[in-house]
Parts: structure tokens; sequence; C-alpha cells
């Protein structure tokens, strides 16, 4: 495959690249993904929702105010079959720097994990080892995941009704050893722009099933909802993004996220006037007296 050759893009196509831009641009200036001197590490699975991400962030790129470095990285897992050409050839078209790591993880995965089970866990992990320690070698500052709003959503949904935590997947991420941030460019991005986008950019994409493991059955389950949604009810699933955009911890109930044990009253400041709080008291058996005039009382000597 020589340099990639150019094609006029059509209305539809200039029209999503427009808004995949803008989200994508959104979010990297929401969260300060890139910053001037970065070496971004744009990690390519074969799918299209990192193809997308690479082609924008070079288009991004270029026109950016301020300078960064992108530098495309394949861990090749030796599955069977897989096709070890494709992504060399499409990055050499672009004419950009990549690295192939070659990793047997496919082994170490079919080893520990027991037939017709998922494998998706183990081998995330393995590959997140891989890259994170793959990224300081290399001296790049950021390492540029895939994950899309849908992804996001999916997360959230599988950690509440399976695991009993209410938490996701941040469009910006500290390593737990601090030595690596992870970035999410296409945070704001739909799953099914992406997939139209990358279509009509006629993506070298290789198949996702190449370990023989089935998708995992909870979150195809969510899949579905989010699916069903999109349709009865268009907006909700970006209704449901935003609200983790606005997290109100008073308002849940997580005693480590918000100190409820130690919380006070305090009526020492002027009080604003309550909404509706005129009442007219029909009935009472208390003694009238007894009521104590706050109004009246030196709050300094208390």
């Amino acid at each position: 495959m020589g340099k990639k050759e150019l094609s006029k893009p059509s209305a539809s196509m200039l029209k999503l690249e427009k808004k995949l831009r803008r989200n994508i641009g959104k979010a990297i200036f929401d969260y300060n993904m890139i910053e001037d001197s970065d070496v971004v590490m744009v990690a390519i699975s074969g799918g299209k929702d990192s193809f997308v991400m690479l082609d924008i962030l070079l288009k991004l790129q270029k026109s950016a105010p301020i300078n960064f470095k992108i530098i495309a990285v394949n861990l090749d897992q030796k599955q069977p079959d897989f096709p070890a050409t494709i992504l060399p050839d499409y990055f050499r078209s672009l004419n950009i720097p990549f690295y192939i790591i070659d990793k047997d993880t496919y082994s170490i995965v079919k080893d520990k994990i027991a037939e017709n089970r998922t494998t998706c866990g183990l081998c995330s992990r393995l590959r997140r080892g891989t890259l994170y320690s793959f990224a300081e070698k290399i001296g790049a500052t950021k390492i540029a995941l895939g994950h899309h709003l849908d992804d996001i959503v999916e997360t959230m949904f599988l950690n509440m009704f399976y695991g009993a935590r209410l938490e996701a997947m941040p469009p910006k991420l500290r390593s737990d050893d601090g030595r690596n941030i992870i970035i999410r460019p296409l945070a704001y991005c739909r799953e099914k722009e992406l997939l139209a986008y990358s279509n009509l950019s006629k993506h070298p994409i290789i198949p996702c099933n190449l370990c023989g493991s089935q998708e995992n059955l909870q979150r195809k389950n969510i899949k579905a909802m989010l699916s069903s949604w999109d349709t009865i009810s268009p907006g909700r699933v970006e209704s449901i993004f935003k609200s983790l955009k606005n997290v109100g911890l008073s308002q849940l109930a997580d005693t480590t996220a918000f100190d409820f044990v130690n919380l006070s009253i305090d009526r020492t400041k002027e009080k604003d006037a309550y909404e509706f709080s005129s009442e007219k008291i029909s009935s009472t058996n208390i003694d009238e007296s007894l009521y104590i005039d706050t109004t009246r009382i030196d709050v300094t000597h208390i």
C-alpha cells in the first residue's frame, strides 16, 4: 500500500467530519487532554473507533494552536489469522510514525480463561499494562484510547447493574501509579456517527472476533437497552452522559465522597427568605409561649 489516495469527500462525509471534529475538539478543550509539546500515543486496535480517532486527531493537529506529536501504536497480540500487514501499510500510507508491538497475550488469555468464557477482562488488563509500559519507553506523555460516549454510558450501567457502583469511564484519567495519563478524545461522540464516518472513509477494519471470544452478554444487554432508548426517546443517552458532568455528591449516598456524618445545623448567618414560607396554623396542642423567638437571641454570647 503506497501513499493513501485522496478522493473528494461527499457532502455527507464533510458534514459528519465537521461534527466529529467539533465534538472531539471540545472534549480535548474541556478536559485539557492535549497540551503544548505533548507526545500522544494513539492506540490503534484496527476497529472503527480507533481509526476515526487517529484520522480526526491528525486533522486537528494541522490546525491546532499548539504543537504536539502523534505516534500510532498497535499491539499485535498474536491472535490466529491476524492480518499483520494491514495496519503497518495503513500507517505508511498516512506517512506517520508508528510502532507495532508484538506480544503474545492471546496464549496467556487462552491458558487462564476457561473455554466459552469471555476473555475481554483479562485481555484488556494485559493490553493496558503493555501500553502503559511502552508509553514510558517512547516518552509519550498521553495515551489516547478510542472509547466513545456509548462506551462510557454502557460502562456506567454495567457498574450499576452488576457491580453496585456508580462509576463510569472518565474522559481523562491518571493511572493508579501516576506514571501515565489516558485520554479519550471520542468521549462526546456517538458510536453510530463513528461507524458512519468509518464506512465512508473505507477504513481497513480488522474484525474483533479473531480470538473466538463472545462479546460480554451483560454489555450486549446494555447496548440493546441504549439502542431501544435511541428509538423511543432520542437524546436520552446523551442526557445520561451529561448527568455524569453534573454530579451533586450531597444528593447521593456515598459517605466516603461526602461527609454526611458530620453535617450540623448552622443558623448564625442572615437567613434568606424561604419560598412559600408564610404558614397559617389551623390546629395545634402546643403552648405557643414555649416557642423561642430566635430573632431576639444574641448569638454572639452562645
